[in-house]
């Protein structure tokens, strides 16, 4: 399923909306790459108060898409690798607030993205987890780092090495979400944060 970026504003307050026709947004390469160039484009923009990142009513982000990422050579897995990190570490140092406004499943690169945001608004049917650790695979995006700092080790790497999921409320309680909201106040909630904050 091909992945997309939909962009909107209002009150200085950029958000961006992946997209997919199942519902399940994936971070494809084409989705990396317009993540990436949108953040080029707005960078100089010193009137914008913050940037809002959510996904769907389903999914804020199913993470990489494992077909793509199958077909990938080693070169070019490790290229993808980089350009995954290189955004969230990015989004971690931008010079204006980042917020993930969180609904349904935030899994995998998903989950990487929502932790490289300043702040992350989770719906309560949110459900956060790394499946990849149950398929042998570890995250490449910096989800081993940023996850150990908000959750504790312990429970960091057991999320990170069986595939387990938490929800919203173990998530809020934890405190790696910072507020939690009904599902169709998740991004008002979001916007109502940032309208706080000074421009610039």
């Amino acid at each position: 399923m091909d992945s997309s970026v939909r962009l909107s504003e209002s009150d200085r307050i950029l958000l961006v909306q992946l997209e997919s026709p199942d519902d399940f947004p994936r971070l494809t390469r084409n989705v990396l790459h317009q993540l990436s160039g949108l953040l080029d484009g707005v960078a100089t923009r010193t009137e914008l108060r913050g940037v809002v990142f959510t996904g769907t009513a389903t999914a804020f982000a199913a993470g990489a898409d494992l077909e793509e990422v199958s077909a990938l050579t080693a070169l070019e897995a490790l290229r993808f690798s980089a350009l995954g990190q290189g955004l969230m570490y990015r989004i971690e140092r931008y010079r204006v607030q980042v917020v993930a406004a969180i609904r349904g499943y935030c899994l995998g690169g998903g989950f990487d993205l929502a932790m490289a945001c300043h702040i992350r608004i989770a719906a309560t049917d949110a459900v956060f987890g790394h499946p990849g650790g149950a398929l042998g695979l570890v995250t490449g995006w910096g989800g081993t780092a940023r996850l150990p700092r908000l959750l504790g080790n312990a429970r960091a790497l057991e999320l990170l090495t069986t595939g387990q999921t938490i929800s919203a409320e173990e998530a809020y309680a934890a405190r790696l979400v910072n507020r939690l909201t009904s599902p169709d106040e998740t991004i008002s909630t979001a916007f109502e944060f940032l309208s706080h904050v000074s421009a610039g």
